[in-house]
């Protein structure tokens, strides 16, 4: 997509983050494709049931489970600097003991294969051993459910919260470096009813399809209803299957549409009746930025005074790059260890939707965990 983030096979983005690999990966979730967003897109990476990279966008930040690719993040339109805020967060939370952390990714692989690099202790204790979200960014029919099941059944045992990313909206990516996707609504329809299946009982987050809403502007009008009609059947399918399943729509990011237009959007998406709404994966807005623009958002939005916002901090530690630079800029570094306590009013959580380290194209192969990366995001 154009800014956001979200893993596909054959995308570019910038964000990292945990994903499902396809049948060949034995129904798994782990990071493994990074992709390349402009504007405001994301990028995906995947393999079964571990964390994947992200694919690299044009456009803004991505993600993606395996067998796929997440969305990069996307240069803002209007890159802005970073203003403080009565609201905004003043120190590092700790990590949520709540939150899932799933045990397989890229960055974990990594880690466990090279016990004696002089980076290992540092990427391991900073970025491997964070909970991160799991990307099912591959139109994997047979075994989604499976899939989505061995997560979901898995925190549910250790009593912790997962966070869930579908990520196979047709025409993703806008035809992008994250393109992929099903083959036509009705297809996707179906997958995300496979997908609900697998959801259990727990209280699980979803972040349904990153880019779909805030970079639907490539879409004729007609095509775009079609897909906000979809979304909206989405989020009423995965609430009636998991009677613990919060979802949360695309709302882009503080660079991207303004909170009246992307509010406009999440409404016509039927995002009233979800959860909330997320905001900067695999981008590198501040925090305090995102606090502000998803609660401009949130009250254009309307609806129920429940509805909150949750905001990827992997890698906004440092905010953007000065120059608007969105593919693995020099100078970012993580950002806010995932939690669900903010002590922000409508902030839901603090979440790793694109893993750190997994590239959006520039400093590695788009979706794919570089070690360097990795250890400069979390060393400096």
């Amino acid at each position: 997509m154009l800014a956001v983030a979200s893993v596909v096979a054959a995308v570019g983005t910038a964000t990292g983050m945990l994903s499902a690999l396809g049948e060949e990966s034995g129904g798994g979730a782990r990071p493994a494709v990074a992709r390349t967003t402009a504007v405001g897109s994301t990028a995906v990476g995947s393999t079964a049931v571990r964390t994947t990279a992200s694919l690299p966008r044009k456009k803004t930040p991505s993600r993606s489970p395996s067998a796929s690719a997440a969305p990069a993040p996307k240069p803002s339109p209007t890159p802005r600097r970073a203003t403080a805020t009565p609201n905004a967060p003043t120190a590092r939370k700790q990590q949520s003991p709540r939150l899932y952390h799933h045990p397989d990714s890229q960055v974990a692989d990594w880690v466990r294969a090279h016990p004696d690099d002089p980076r290992a202790a540092v990427i391991a204790h900073r970025i491997a051993d964070r909970p991160a979200a799991v990307w099912f960014a591959d139109f994997t029919p047979a075994t989604i459910t499976s899939r989505v099941r061995d997560v979901t059944s898995a925190a549910l045992a250790q009593d912790r919260v997962p966070v869930l990313v579908p990520y196979a909206i047709p025409n993703r990516d806008c035809g992008g470096a994250s393109q992929g996707g099903a083959p036509d609504l009705a297809a996707y329809d179906g997958w995300i009813d496979a997908f609900a299946r697998g959801l259990g009982s727990g209280e699980v987050i979803v972040i349904l399809e990153p880019d779909s809403i805030a970079q639907s502007g490539c879409l004729s009008a007609a095509d775009r209803a079609a897909r906000f009609a979809s979304l909206a059947r989405a989020g009423r399918v995965l609430k009636a299957a998991g009677p613990r399943t919060r979802v949360y729509y695309d709302a882009g990011h503080s660079g991207w549409n303004p909170p009246a237009r992307q509010a406009a959007l999440l409404r016509q998406a039927g995002a009233r009746s979800g959860k909330g709404i997320f905001s900067n994966v695999s981008n590198f807005r501040t925090t305090a930025d995102e606090i502000t623009y998803d609660r401009k958002v949130l009250d254009a939005l309307g609806g129920p005074a429940s509805l909150g916002a949750v905001i990827d901090t992997s890698r906004n530690g440092n905010g953007p790059s000065a120059n608007g630079a969105w593919c693995d800029p020099a100078g970012r570094r993580i950002g806010q260890a995932p939690t669900l306590d903010t002590g922000q009013a409508r902030i839901d959580a603090y979440l790793w939707v694109k893993l750190p380290g997994e590239s959006d194209g520039c400093k590695g192969t788009a979706g794919t965990f570089t070690p360097s990366y990795a250890y400069d995001l979390a060393s400096s």
